[in-house]
């Protein structure tokens, strides 16, 4: 049962996706995908400045291993108990052979120094993509190894500094089980699948073709009702849920640009004047090309989030800022998430 529903304490908020190789493996190689991760590296040090220029907080949501400053801390890290996916390929623990030496050899798998630079930014908050890019949909997964996974995490990013708070599961596949390792782990905060049309939330097998399209569509075209989501509190966790993915610039696509940003932008006017939700998320891999039209697009929505502010007071926040205005809002079980979250 939900707790609170903080309908009036909405807000722009922006979570990324923070993957490098760890994404893809299994589906991409360093030749398909590396001219984006080190694009990514490129583009990551510009989006914080925008972000910093346009007073846009963010929540980087990042895959453990990107922690490790060489293969040594990395395979140091590893948890005894480990994903048994039917399908074995979705196991980023099968590809730490191609792992190199370094961040400065290997920049697709390792990225300390970008972590460090997101921290020192202002409102810049470093959430968990759970260590291994750990699929908890999929048959073979366990609870125990969830949590052996998610340990693993949260010790490397302490090791670094920060103490987090928030998630972002990999592809969107929540469960309760899954919530409930979370929640004794001291993760309280989480971005739910949010909208219905063709959401994620499923494992690969039941992610149709169908569902893909509508998934497409909905980028340039509402589908479904507009109504926006809202931050709730349940059982000890709160739930930012996403509103749309943020889809980079498509040549393929570039007929419909225009109408993928007024959608954006019309559902942020409609949710800052009603004092909604707007949860917008994206991989920063996705900017590495194309970068300046991917800019641009960004720095538009940004400028848009900094004149709502000013115009309606609808804040910019990451998502534990969003989690905090949410438990002010209801007061509901704030006690509870900050016992949660300081174990």
């Amino acid at each position: 049962m939900r707790e609170g529903d903080a309908r009036n304490s909405g807000g722009f908020v922006l979570s990324l996706d923070f993957e490098l190789m760890w994404g893809v493996n299994g589906t991409r190689t360093i030749d398909q995908h590396g001219e984006h991760v080190l694009g990514a590296r490129q583009v990551i040090p510009r989006l914080l400045d925008l972000f910093e220029q346009h007073g846009i907080g963010c929540t980087w949501a990042t895959v453990g291993f990107l922690f490790c400053h060489d293969r040594d801390e990395l395979l140091s890290s590893l948890p005894q108990i480990r994903p048994a996916y039917v399908d074995r390929k979705l196991s980023n623990y099968a590809y730490l052979d191609q792992v190199g030496a370094d961040e400065r050899r290997d920049p697709y798998h390792f990225a300390p120094s970008l972590i460090s630079r997101i921290a020192e930014r202002p409102r810049q908050e470093i959430g968990t993509h759970t260590l291994s890019h750990y699929y908890c949909l999929e048959d073979g997964q366990t609870a125990e190894a969830f949590r052996a996974d998610l340990d693993a995490a949260l010790k490397l990013g302490s090791a670094a500094g920060h103490r987090i708070r928030s998630i972002v599961f990999p592809r969107n596949q929540v469960s309760n089980e899954a919530l409930g390792v979370c929640r004794d782990a001291g993760v309280t905060i989480y971005r739910g699948a949010g909208r219905p049309a063709g959401g994620l939330g499923v494992p690969r097998s039941r992610d149709s073709r169908l569902r893909r399209v509508i998934r497409l569509a909905d980028s340039y075209v509402e589908m479904g009702p507009r109504a926006e989501p809202s931050v709730e509190t349940h059982a000890g966790m709160v739930d930012v849920p996403a509103s749309l993915f943020l889809r980079p610039f498509s040549r393929r696509m570039a007929a419909g640009e225009r109408f993928k940003i007024q959608r954006i932008l019309a559902a942020m006017r409609r949710a800052a004047q009603r004092g909604g939700l707007f949860h917008l998320w994206f991989h920063p891999e996705n900017f590495g090309v194309d970068q300046e039209r991917n800019l641009g697009m960004m720095a538009t929505i940004a400028k848009e989030a900094a004149r709502l502010r000013e115009l309606h007071g609808w804040p910019s926040l990451n998502m534990a800022e969003a989690a905090a205005v949410a438990i002010s809002a209801t007061g509901a079980s704030a006690q509870r998430l900050e016992s949660a979250s300081a174990r």
